[in-house]
């Protein structure tokens, strides 16, 4: 039986910062302060033999210990394993996720004094099917009943127009809004162009990149400064794993000071020999106008895929801690001429949003929210094949980027011998026309075909995309009027077994300062 005092809440899972939030009884959005007191958790994780340290004092420790430590998980999500092993093991990075969402979900729990309900946990648009997998079972392995999982622009979206921007306290437009959302955070970046009438909210295209956000301009920075300190005689820094850390950690502190002030210092102390170089925000941002440069590319493709002149947009929200660079905002108004409103409290919108969200799902009236959100694909979804005329290897799209959800699509293919017993395709997301950078998500097999069958005997195959952006696949042989069974076998993620034997290794481990007795 539910608890009539559990309480939901959203999740914005960060690849710096995570952050969590709950809906008061007043109906506002109030972010959850961590057992440090802080509303923002570093997303690091440093490991121990039965222990793991999840936040600040997870960062602290990495110069010391670099080979127990993780960070940037996020940005291997949809990966069978985080780009280093941890303490000599390979971990799949869902694995390292579900812990962060597990200090999440325990101190959620003390601060609210109340049991979770459920979370719904965001990701950026732009991720693909397996990373948005991948993330599901990150909440699962974390115990969490994972409510549902939203893109963070419409989190944004709903939070700040719900604050009184341009929409109603039901959710609904006040009138038709077409906003372009461009968030960028700390290791993501993701444009998302929606379109907002009454109750509804259409996300008309998305676009971005999983590898871009403020780690690639802390990385801008600590190459600069090495660059003088190698030029002055000194040694390469960045080649240990310890330094490292602690100068992205010193460039972290220098962009940001950056964004309030016109020049600050680099200052870092090695073996007792501290350098201190004096730099400009005028000199930050040379060493970054390229990256944000590739941003607006990335908003011209948008709008090219949503068939939008960006004259046509009525705002653009900033949302994520990068965007408080004030070269962004420079950059988008000289460009776009529209209106770029940053949103308050960047850092905890996405969050706020999710958790507005997760209260409309469990306070209507059969988990039906009174808005309604369509997201469309942000990658297009084929089989690769190979090519009869020239024996290349071929996609073959069957849904293509940026369509509108629920669909479901179909092409014909044909079989490539006589007495053919089974038809093996490969699901591919993403890539150009030949495969090329596209991710195999599955492979499907057709099984038991009739006996005799001719060669070139049609298959149609049939993608199913849903709105929780799950893939089902069926096929069939028209001329025989009868289906074929299609079961598909993912190549990227937990199965079931394995999630199983997570869960259960999982268990072993307890989170420092929120579960330090012995495991039962």
């Amino acid at each position: 039986m539910e608890d009539d005092h559990a309480v939901p809440i959203g999740i914005d899972l960060g690849t710096t910062l995570s952050v969590m939030a709950y809906v008061n009884e007043h109906g506002e959005p109030i972010t959850i302060p961590n057992t440090e007191g802080d509303l923002l958790t570093p997303s690091a994780v440093l490991f121990d033999v039965d222990t793991v340290t999840v936040g600040k004092e997870a960062l602290k420790a990495a110069a010391l210990e670099p080979d127990s430590f993780a960070a940037f998980v996020k940005r291997d999500m949809g990966k069978p394993f985080y780009h280093r092993p941890i303490r000599g093991k390979p971990l799949p990075p869902e694995v390292i996720q579900s812990l962060i969402l597990r200090k999440l979900r325990l101190e959620a729990e003390l601060a609210l004094k109340r049991p979770l309900r459920g979370a719904v946990v965001t990701v950026p648009a732009y991720f693909n099917e397996p990373r948005r997998k991948a993330t599901q079972d990150a909440g699962v392995l974390a115990g969490l009943n994972v409510l549902d999982i939203i893109n963070e622009p419409t989190a944004a979206a709903i939070a700040y127009g719900l604050k009184g921007a341009f929409l109603n306290p039901d959710g609904s437009a006040r009138r038709p809004e077409r906003i372009l959302v461009y968030d960028l955070g700390g290791g993501t970046f993701d444009v998302t162009l929606m379109q907002i009438e009454g109750r509804l909210y259409r996300t008309l295209a998305t676009g971005g990149d999983v590898h871009l956000g403020g780690l690639d301009f802390d990385r801008r920075l600590v190459d600069f400064v090495v660059g003088k300190y190698v030029a002055a005689g000194g040694a390469d820094l960045r080649r240990d794993a310890g330094h490292f850390h602690r100068l992205l950690r010193e460039a972290e502190d220098v962009k940001r000071t950056l964004s309030s002030r016109e020049q600050t210092h680099f200052t870092y102390d090695f073996g007792g020999h501290a350098f201190r170089l004096p730099i400009t925000r005028a000199e930050f941002e040379s060493l970054i106008e390229d990256l944000i440069a590739r941003t607006l590319f990335t908003i011209r493709s948008v709008c090219r895929a949503a068939q939008v002149n960006p004259s046509e947009v009525t705002r653009v929200l900033l949302v994520g801690g990068s965007t408080r660079i004030p070269l962004v905002a420079r950059t988008l108004q000289q460009s776009l001429n529209v209106p770029v409103e940053r949103v308050p409290n960047t850092d905890e919108i996405v969050a706020h949003g999710a958790a507005l969200y997760a209260n409309l799902l469990t306070h209507s009236p059969k988990g039906k929210p009174p808005i309604t959100i369509q997201n469309v694909n942000s990658h297009a979804l084929g089989v690769l094949g190979t090519e009869k005329a020239t024996g290349r290897p071929r996609v073959a799209v069957i849904i293509p980027a940026n369509t509108p959800l629920p669909v479901t699509r179909g092409k014909r293919f044909s079989t490539e011998r006589e007495g053919q017993h089974s038809v093996r395709a490969r699901i591919v997301e993403g890539g150009d026309r030949t495969g090329k950078n596209a991710t195999q998500i599955g492979e499907c097999v057709v099984r038991d075909l009739p006996q005799g069958l001719p060669k070139d005997t049609p298959v149609e195959v049939f993608f199913s995309y849903g709105t929780n952006g799950r893939l089902t696949v069926r096929a069939r042989l028209p001329e025989q009027n009868r289906e074929a069974v299609l079961t598909i076998r993912r190549d990227t993620g937990l199965d079931d077994q394995a999630r199983q034997q997570w869960a259960e290794r999982l268990k072993l481990l307890r989170i420092a300062g929120l579960e330090d007795t012995e495991p039962a």
